[in-house]
């Protein structure tokens, strides 16, 4: 079969996709994936056939282009108070459902801003592609609307990809509950609406599915689905870490605990942009100099240029493969991206979330839950707080054995491989397989 894969328009998302892409490429299926021109030399990189649709820019000059946007040259929209989305973040079973104020500041200030941003530039380009090369099954990431609206467009089955703890279903569920409760003439959905247009535009009407996909593909554990759906398929997380060199250190046993800290590629990547200054990475090294441990810090060489001294438990480099450095450490501090935390999953190793990345919170909620693991918002990240997290982690048996179970959990969930035999029957079931060709 022809499978079409659309990743949200950021790097460490499509890599997110790449190890399911392969399994469903050596299972004999043409596998093509749809991206931002910038981000055409990664999925070539990995050994995928990439398609060109949308804007020339990166999503990264997008959104530094959005950040100095003068005030008043957006939508005016009053954003959330704080703390007035915490029910977003209460994964019990019986939590109360978030209101029509919480939810209508939700989903028309942060979420379908973003949708927009993100999808817009590539829809005209993906339906298109889909119309001329008929896809039969579409996979889109998270936020990847394009991707839902392009497999409707020609009657192919699609599936939505998670990267995070997948709360829009519910989020979605509270939008619709709240908004039945209004009154007719108060009744406003921007998101369908968007949704709603494009479908209008290439000849076949909204549904739910364009914000859902008709499947969800999950590859975190079972204690990161507070809402789990029978239209869930969960998913190994295999990790994929672009282009890589194991370095000549790593043969060496660590000569103490060892602790990686990484956040992220680059301090001046996107979302990860001065989550903790140099000046902040000094004292955190100054505070943890006499720890028994062997601290591994990836840093940009333009940020290790200043600091001004390095004690002798730290190593530090640019980079380094997180799946080959992760089976020798002891814990991990990073900024709780898609990629890290999964990662951290796979390897049983305790985690210590420092990061303001909106999803976070929903991470440490079921990490906090497993007990695998802590976290703390950048702005307490000092030297004398990220030293005793990095102590709790080290010396704390259930975070570690916590950490074990988790790992045994991921392993024993099925494999990209072996869902491509449920993507085959899935492809065949739901989609109709006839192109609805309009001009």
């Amino acid at each position: 079969m022809r499978v079409l894969i659309v990743p949200f328009p950021w790097k460490t998302h499509l890599f997110n996709l790449v190890p399911l892409a392969w399994s469903l490429q050596t299972a004999g299926h043409e596998v093509r994936v749809a991206v931002w021109p910038q981000l055409l030399d990664s999925v070539t990189g990995a050994g995928l056939t990439g398609v060109a649709v949308g804007p020339g820019e990166s999503a990264q000059e997008r959104a530094q282009r959005d950040r100095r946007r003068p005030k008043g040259s957006a939508p005016a929209g009053k954003g959330p108070a704080q703390g007035e989305l915490d029910p977003l973040f209460d994964i019990r079973p019986d939590r109360e459902r978030l209101g029509w104020e919480q939810v209508t500041r939700l989903f028309d200030t942060l979420v379908l801003p973003q949708a927009r941003r993100s999808n817009d530039s590539m829809m005209d380009d993906l339906v298109a592609f889909a119309r001329e090369w008929q896809p039969d099954l579409v996979l889109w990431g998270a936020k990847a609307f394009a991707g839902a609206v392009a497999a409707a467009a020609v009657g192919a089955a699609h599936a939505r990809v998670l990267y995070s703890v997948d709360v829009y279903p519910r989020m979605r569920d509270d939008y619709l509950h709240a908004m039945a409760q209004q009154p007719p003439q108060d009744r406003v959905d921007l998101l369908g609406d968007w949704l709603a247009g494009w479908a209008e535009k290439y000849g076949f009407a909204f549904s739910e599915e364009l914000v859902s996909g008709q499947f969800t593909i999950d590859p975190l554990p079972e204690a990161f689905r507070p809402d789990a759906r029978p239209t869930t398929l969960p998913m190994q997380f295999v990790p994929y870490n672009g282009p890589a060199v194991v370095p000549s250190w790593l043969a060496e046993p660590p000569r103490a605990p060892r602790v990686l800290m990484t956040f992220g590629d680059s301090v001046n990547d996107g979302p990860v942009q001065h989550l903790l200054p140099v000046e902040r990475i000094q004292e955190i090294l100054d505070s943890v100099a006499d720890l028994e441990m062997e601290l591994v810090l990836t840093l940009p060489f333009e940020a290790q240029q200043q600091l001004r001294q390095v004690p002798a438990n730290t190593r530090l480099v640019e980079s380094v493969p997180l799946s080959e450095i992760l089976p020798t450490c002891a814990a991990m501090v990073h900024h709780g991206g898609a990629w890290s935390f999964g990662c951290a999953l796979r390897h049983g190793v305790p985690q210590l979330l420092v990061s303001r990345a909106f999803d976070v919170p929903l991470k440490l909620k079921c990490l906090e839950r497993s007990g695998a693991g802590l976290s703390m918002n950048p702005a307490e990240a000092d030297g004398p707080g990220v030293r005793a997290a990095i102590v709790r982690l080290l010396e704390d048996g259930s975070l570690r054995a916590n950490a074990e179970r988790l790992r045994a959990e991921v392993l024993a969930t099925p494999s990209p491989n072996e869902l491509v035999h449920v993507l085959e029957e899935l492809a065949v079931t739901h989609g109709t397989g006839a192109a609805l060709v309009t001009h």
